[in-house]
């Protein structure tokens, strides 16, 4: 307690840059597995490479990665840049297997049932089949912002600042207390960062609170995705007695 104490103002500068480098790496990773997600249901060969190499990238060890990638990007060692992209392979590589499950996922009545009311791809993709895979791919986001936040630490060892830096140096200093609060505090930040995720799922997406309870989520969600079809020509879809949005 009072290494921590003496060190306050250290340790909150690489808490500071820790996030600097995770936030950013999980952000990108979402932006990009659901299109690279969506690429992959065209194609029984784009679904292979996509879901396969995703697969196989995650086997590639984070040491070697992080030396090759300054190669490959012209940038130095020790350049945040190079923790960022390898993060993001990372995380690309649990997303994009988990948010192609989720769409494959998706009851196709509904989707049959958007078309046929004049929904057109973009606008079914965006508004009724994410509200139905939503639940399944917050799920996947969860583990990729607990595994960025544990990767990040890595980068340490090559001398970029994250509460990795405790480790190394607590350890080639014999400070036991320095890599104590290391280890705390990844752990602490990789939880509050699941839960503030699980958090605005459920508000992005309450009816995964009433499915959690109820065991109707699949229902809910679908009546949601009806509402949202049907509020395009101005009327709500009809809905069944038990709340059910589209029956076929």
């Amino acid at each position: 307690m009072t290494w921590f104490l003496a060190n306050i103002p250290t340790i909150l500068g690489y808490l500071t840059a820790h996030l600097a480098q995770a936030l950013p790496a999980v952000v990108a990773t979402l932006v990009l597995a659901l299109p690279l997600a969506r690429l992959a249901q065209h194609t029984v060969l784009l679904r292979r490479l996509l879901v396969g190499g995703s697969s196989l990238l995650y086997a590639v060890p984070s040491l070697p990665l992080l030396i090759i990638l300054p190669l490959i990007l012209g940038t130095g060692v020790r350049s945040v840049v190079n923790v960022v992209v390898a993060l993001t392979l990372y995380g690309l590589a649990i997303m994009v297997p988990a948010a192609v499950d989720a769409l494959d996922a998706v009851d196709p009545r509904v989707l049959d049932a958007a078309t046929a009311m004049g929904v057109g791809p973009v606008r079914r993709f965006l508004t009724v089949e994410l509200a139905l895979a939503g639940p399944a791919v917050l799920t996947g986001l969860r583990v990729v912002c607990v595994s960025t936040i544990s990767l990040t630490t890595v980068g340490a060892v090559l001398g970029v600042r994250s509460l990795g830096w405790l480790f190394t140096d607590g350890f080639q200093r014999g400070i036991q207390a320095e890599v104590l609060v290391g280890i705390l505090l990844t752990a602490a930040v990789a939880l509050v960062l699941d839960l503030l995720v699980l958090g605005a799922g459920r508000v992005l997406m309450p009816w995964t609170v009433a499915g959690a309870a109820t065991g109707a989520a699949g229902e809910d969600a679908s009546a949601a995705a009806a509402d949202v079809i049907g509020s395009r020509g101005g009327e709500t879809a009809p809905r069944a007695p038990g709340g059910a949005g589209v029956q076929s």
